[in-house]
């Protein structure tokens, strides 16, 4: 009984620093997408933290968060502003979906956990992108320059705010949920793996 529990511990960290350099794969094969602004691209790396919160607990899947966001600053040009970003609303989304998937270990609590995280991370992005983000961008890119970005693909928009709630909120629901349903198409494949159970 002593011994287990050093093990079990070595494999969850193994495997949090392997789905960490997954994630970062991901982030690198970003692309961008015609109904958001150029410098807003889309990637599915909060996967490997989805399914590191559901495997092995949502510290892990924050963990996979972190380690994959450092790893990125190491080549990013942002200086690190999208990393602190990815990093906040990657925790609002894999944490309580792993909360509530401790709480209810089933098809269904994953669901919900899901669902409820990509809830909060798309609602959080309002928050975190006008008061905290957006302005640290706009040391390198003027907040002008920011809205004409918007308003190139849909002119009715008047300020940042507002492009923020209308085009952000939205995007970032999309991408929780692209990430809801790879998880849910291979989770139970992988699982065991993950665990390390032997069936």
């Amino acid at each position: 009984m002593t011994t287990a529990k050093p093990r079990v511990t070595t494999r969850a960290l193994v495997v949090t620093a392997m789905l960490s350099a997954i994630g970062y794969v991901l982030m690198l094969l970003n692309f961008s997408v015609p109904f958001m602004p150029s410098f807003i691209k889309l990637d599915i790396s909060e996967l490997p933290a989805l399914i590191a919160s559901f495997s092995l607990g949502p510290v892990y899947g924050v963990a996979v968060c972190l380690v994959k966001n450092l790893l990125n600053m190491l080549q990013t040009q942002t200086f690190g502003i999208g990393d602190l970003s990815n990093f906040l609303l990657g925790t609002m989304f894999v944490l309580p979906a792993g909360v509530i998937y401790q709480r209810m270990k089933s098809r269904k609590g994953a669901l919900i956990g899901s669902l409820a995280g990509a809830v909060i991370m798309a609602l959080g992005s309002v928050l975190t992108n006008i008061f905290l983000v957006y302005p640290l961008y706009y040391n390198f890119m003027s907040k002008e320059a920011i809205l004409n970005a918007y308003q190139a693909i849909l002119p009715a928009m008047k300020s940042v705010e507002q492009s923020i709630i209308v085009f952000n909120m939205p995007f970032t629901f999309l991408k929780a949920m692209l990430s809801v349903l790879v998880t849910f198409l291979i989770y139970k494949r992988i699982s065991p793996i993950i665990k390390g159970v032997h069936k």
